[in-house]
């Protein structure tokens, strides 16, 4: 495993706010000379549905071989997307159920636990929302954070995850946006 940082857009918009945080996430990093991928989602061509779950197996398009090979050769993960109704996009989602998958993120052993196969990485969480910060964190409990950290990094053996939350988007002053860039940007500085 190098020491290389992959970005991993899920924004299905290539225009959105979440694409310019993952652009200023990665120049942060290689303005410090950390090598830095950026993964934007909205550009691979794959079935995002896991037809049969793990009962069949579905051929992985090219684009989400490379992307198993770029995780696989990262140290760190920044998970860039938009808080939708509590959770992650479609396309986000359908690329963790495409990827993430027995015998790569995790396999199946004696006893309820299965083995992590992502050791030894760390991630990040850049979630941009609507919903003020506090609203979503203490009145709806982050559901979406909940899911990412533990059901599916933890699960694999990513630990620590880290999260940043921006928000809210909605009305934000171009001041306030400049902060979250810079924001970004200086996460990626430091490969946090």
């Amino acid at each position: 495993m190098s020491q290389s940082i992959l970005v991993i857009l899920g924004h299905p918009n290539p225009d959105s706010f979440c694409a310019a945080l993952a652009q200023a996430y990665c120049e942060g990093a290689q303005a410090q000379g950390l090598p830095c991928h950026l993964l934007k989602l909205s550009e691979l061509n794959f079935e995002p549905v896991l037809k049969r779950g793990f009962q069949a197996d579905q051929a992985l398009e090219p684009d989400l071989q490379a992307a198993q090979k770029a995780i696989q050769s990262a140290r760190h993960l920044v998970w860039v997307y938009p808080n939708w109704w509590g959770g992650l996009p479609a396309l986000l989602k359908g690329f963790i159920d495409r990827v993430f998958l027995p015998g790569f993120a995790f396999k199946y052993q004696q006893g309820p636990i299965p083995a992590k196969l992502l050791k030894g990485r760390s991630a990040r969480l850049l979630i941009t929302l609507d919903t003020p910060v506090w609203l979503y964190r203490f009145g709806m409990g982050a559901p979406g954070v909940k899911v990412m950290q533990s059901a599916v990094l933890a699960f694999s053996g990513v630990t620590p995850t880290k999260t940043t939350l921006m928000g809210p988007q909605r009305g934000a002053s171009p001041d306030k946006r400049q902060k979250w860039l810079e924001q970004a940007f200086e996460l990626g500085k430091r490969g946090a």
